[in-house]
């Protein structure tokens, strides 16, 4: 039986629309450009600065590696946000997180390499790294949260957006950054000290997302269930003892997501700059470029997700996808870079097709009281499958096969979503005010 809350109970503070943007946004932009200036990191120098004594290839493995530890944290860090986020609110998670996503990140800048401490170089990288993924993982799902739970009757994917467009600007702003370098220092400067600017400068990003984030109220949503009843004690029990098939479905659903987004990205970038010939400088223009799509789309699919529903846009996404892996190797082998620009922007326009619909699905999937976690835990479990070692599986079987095995690697995650997507009932009319 569902409950709807008392309409008696006090009304909680009503955040602006304005604020809910500002701090959905800004808040998952810079978690996101944390993460992925390790990601164009370990694309381009974390394997020479921290991995030094083996042969190229293993250097590139060895990065990717340190790159999918974060994506094991992400589920962890999901379980013990999640935890306090459904037990003490969102607002006070999310700033937790965002804290320990930028200490990490920062400090990651200051480390020193191999040459320096030996091998505590590569451990002292992959706790930090670990510290990055528990961060993320308590961020996206209580930004959703905040964006969804403050949304007006038929908004709910319009307000999902504001966090889902958080990656698009932290990846600009990530992948900008790392051009500007690339165009103003040698090689020499640039793995010396020069990707270290990044890192270091997360410091400041975090600084104006706190401030965004210690301007909201609560989510009227949840300050009502409280005034309903006790949360939950141990919200990870009760998820997975009555929740676990929306868990794993929604997590499936998510794969696609990340596998387009990591394998055009991450493994593309790497491939591009060491086996097509692209300068790094030229490459990177070129995704910073594509990505634009990906901001493009975002609002595009959530508006639709509202119009039409959500399975409608996820499933034509995720056929299109599906196709879109048999692209891969015509257009990356083609020899021209509009080819190469063009498949990354059909791949990232996917991603925004895909990824839009998920900052109201996820949340939809689950009841009030243990929602932070439910929405927190299929998002992050769908990373481990669709991008943990998406780059390193790229990197290996570009070798047995050729780029056509890597595009039928897209082609896979995206027909696992699929099935996924199909399994899962519309949610656009879900009542987010169920308790249980």
């Amino acid at each position: 039986m569902s409950t709807t809350y008392n309409e008696a109970a006090p009304a909680a503070p009503i955040n602006s629309t304005r604020r809910v943007a500002t701090a959905s946004i800004v808040g998952t932009a810079i978690e996101f450009y944390d993460f992925y200036i390790y990601a164009t990191a370990a694309a381009l120098v974390i394997g020479p600065v921290f991995f030094p004594q083996t042969s190229g290839t293993a250097q590139m493995l060895a990065a990717f590696l340190t790159f999918g530890i974060a994506f094991i944290a992400r589920p962890l860090g999901s379980a013990l946000f999640g935890h306090f986020g459904d037990r003490i609110g969102r607002k006070s998670t999310l700033v937790a997180s965002l804290l320990l996503m930028g200490v990490c990140t920062t400090l990651i800048g200051l480390l020193p390499g191999y040459d320096t401490i030996g091998a505590w170089a590569p451990i002292l990288l992959c706790v930090l790294r670990f510290g990055q993924g528990l961060g993320l993982g308590g961020e996206w799902g209580g930004a959703a949260l905040l964006a969804t739970e403050n949304a007006p009757k038929g908004k709910r994917a319009w307000f999902g957006m504001f966090p889902q467009l958080g990656p698009s600007i932290g990846f600009l702003a990530a992948n900008g950054l790392f051009l500007i370098l690339a165009m103003n220092l040698s090689d020499e400067q640039f793995r010396s000290w020069g990707w270290r600017i990044p890192f270091l400068l997360s410091a400041a990003l975090v600084m104006v997302g706190l401030y965004a984030r210690l301007k909201l109220h609560e989510t009227p949503v949840f300050a009502n269930a409280v005034a309903k009843e006790k949360p939950v004690k141990v919200p990870l029990v009760e998820l997975f003892s009555q929740y676990w098939m929306p868990v794993l479905l929604g997590a499936a659903a998510m794969v696609v997501c990340y596998a387009l987004f990591y394998i055009t990205t991450a493994f593309s970038l790497s491939y591009g700059v060491t086996t097509l010939g692209y300068s790094r400088e030229t490459f990177l223009a070129l995704l910073c470029f594509a990505v634009l799509f990906m901001g493009a789309a975002t609002p595009l699919a959530a508006w639709a997700s509202d119009r039409y529903g959500r399975k409608p846009v996820l499933i034509t996404g995720a056929v299109l996808a599906i196709l879109s892996g048999f692209t891969m190797e015509p257009l990356l082998t083609h020899g021209s870079t509009w080819a190469v620009a063009l498949f990354l922007c059909l791949e990232l326009f996917l991603m925004g097709v895909t990824f839009a619909p998920m900052g109201a699905l996820l949340p939809e999937l689950f009841p009030t009281r243990v929602r932070y976690t439910g929405a927190s835990a299929a998002y992050n479990l769908g990373g481990i499958v669709g991008a943990s070692a998406a780059p390193f599986f790229a990197t290996k079987l570009v070798a047995m096969g050729g780029l056509s095995y890597v595009g039928g690697y897209v082609s896979a995650a995206a027909l696992l979503s699929l099935i996924a997507v199909l399994c899962l009932k519309e949610t656009r009319y879900n009542d987010l005010n169920k308790v249980e």
